[in-house]
Order: structure tokens, then sequence, then C-alpha cells
């Protein structure tokens, strides 16, 4: 009975962590695996969308390693947000994301994360609020998805803001080149090139591209509105469309344009100019207050404790 006892301490043990070791080779295989990243059969999905699948296990591994779970939670998406699911995917192309993604498999990933998350989220609020915390943890795993969705939406505000501001220096140029001679496409090629590596120069890098496949010239600009759907921008681009349709320059479109978008951009400097003296009064109010405080303060107190 002894011999027995001992021979079964010494077994659970070994049994446990023959277990240990092969679930742990077992999951290294599993992401060594899926960081492989190969292509998805051809007969699995439609040409365009193996392809795009492909691409996007490429540029993103948190895709690559829950790529059912995410597709499972972009069939949710799609069924119980199909509102929503537009406004992302337009807030997908202003944040310049890879094209690859969909709407409904972003928000799928984020959700994935916020699950993820939700174990840890139950920890914490266990060990800092006791029983209670167990309904803490799913709240704050629907505020990650809700901060994730959040960031999104200001990656994309940011973006638009920055393609805003350096556009009219990128219609300079392009008015510049013509006039001395050269061609549209020539010129927005090296206006392309000179700002290369700013959402501007994406942007319009996209327009050339859309135009070197066959695209008439004015789909191109108004693939370029659809995707930003910024008022600003909006009104640019038609002006631009109608100056195509009409048979304006483009050079003098151009100009005149660079000339709006800085007009408008010192009309919102005044307005933030004018605002910031309304936002400081509550802070110089605070400040005064204590600057009071500071100066009176030991005299209140020696008159004070003089009549104590």
């Amino acid at each position: 009975m002894l011999l027995a006892a001992i021979e079964m301490k010494l077994l659970i043990p070994l049994v446990a962590s023959a277990a240990m070791g092969a679930g742990v080779c077992v999951f290294v295989l599993w992401i060594l695996l899926a960081i492989e990243s190969e292509d998805a059969e051809q007969a699995d999905e439609w040409r365009y969308d193996v392809s795009r699948i492909n691409e996007l296990r490429r540029v993103d591994v948190t895709y690559r390693l829950f790529q059912p779970i995410i597709q499972f939670f972009a069939r949710v998406n799609r069924g119980a947000f199909p509102g929503s699911m537009v406004e992302m995917r337009r807030e997908l192309q202003a944040a310049g994301l890879p094209r690859c993604w969909l709407a409904e498999e972003y928000l799928g990933r984020a959700e994935l994360v916020a699950l993820m998350l939700m174990p840890l989220y139950i920890y914490l609020c266990l060990h800092w609020f006791g029983a209670p915390g167990v309904f803490l943890g799913p709240v704050l795993s629907v505020a990650t998805v809700w901060f994730l969705r959040r960031r999104l939406r200001v990656q994309a505000r940011n973006r638009l803001q920055q393609i805003k501001r350096r556009m009219p220096f990128l219609l300079d140029l392009l008015t510049l080149l013509m006039e001395a001679g050269s061609t549209f496409l020539l010129a927005l090629q090296q206006a392309v090139d000179q700002y290369s590596h700013q959402a501007v120069g994406v942007e319009f890098g996209r327009v050339l591209t859309d135009m070197n496949l066959g695209k008439p010239r004015i789909e191109a600009f108004r693939a370029m509105r659809e995707r930003l759907r910024d008022d600003e921008i909006t009104s640019i681009i038609g002006a631009i469309i109608q100056g195509e349709e009409l048979g304006t320059p483009l050079a003098r479109i151009f100009r005149s344009q660079a000339d709006v978008l800085r007009l408008k951009r010192s009309q919102r400097a005044e307005a933030l100019a004018g605002e910031a003296g309304v936002n400081m009064l509550l802070p110089g109010v605070l400040v005064m207050m204590s600057t009071i405080l500071v100066i009176l303060g030991p005299f209140l107190l020696n008159y004070l404790y003089s009549g104590l």
C-alpha cells in the first residue's frame, strides 16, 4: 500500500507535466502554422474576396491568428448593426487603414480583443471590488469595444484635418506645374511623389492609380469624394468635377480652390481664437481666486489667531 501510494504521488506530477508539455507544444505549433499566412484556396471564396483575405492575413497578425472567430463576429455584426457599417466603412477609408478591411470584420476584431481582455477585467474587479466585480468585467469589455470604435473615429477625423491642411500646397504645386506646360497626369505624378509621405499625397495617389487603370478623370475624383465624405473636401472636388465637365482649365480651378481652402483655414483659426477667450475664463477665475487666497490667507489667519 505504501509503495502504491508513493508511485501514485510520483505518477500524478508526471502526468500533469506531460499534459502541460503537450498543451504547450500544440499551442506553439498552432501559432507557427498561423504565422505562416498560407493563401486561402481559390475554390472556397470569390476571387476578389480570396485576394482580400490573403492580403489581410499578411498585414494584420490578429486576423491571421483568429480569422475564423473574427469572421464569425463579422457575420453577427452584419446582421446586428447594418446601419452602422456604412459609417464605419467611410471612417476606415478616411483613417487610411488598409482597404482589405471590411467594416464588420474590423468591428469583430475589436470585439475579439475585448473578449480576450474580459478575464483580466473580471480578475482585477474581483480583487478590487469583491463580488460585484463579476458584473463590472463585461461592462469594461463593452467599454473597450466603444473605445476602439471611438479611436477609429478620432483617427479618421485627424487624418481629414491633415489632408485639408496640406491640400492647398498640393493644389498650388499642381497649378505651377500645369502653368509651366506639364500635362495633368505628369503634374499629378510629381505632386504625389512630393507629398508621398503625407495623407494628401496618398489620397491623390489613389486618384492617379485609378486614372492609370483606365478610370475617367471625373470618376476617379468622385471615388475620392466618396471615400472621404468631408464637407470642405466634397465642395473642392465638386468644383473640380464641375470645371472638368464645363471645360474650365484645371490650373485655374486648382488655384481658386487653394485660395478657398486658405480662406476657410484662416476663418477656422479666427473662430478658435475667439473661443479661446471663453475657454480660458474659468481657469483664469480659479487662478485669480487662488492668488487672492495666497495673498490674503496669512492676514486672515493672523487675525483669527489673534482674536482667539
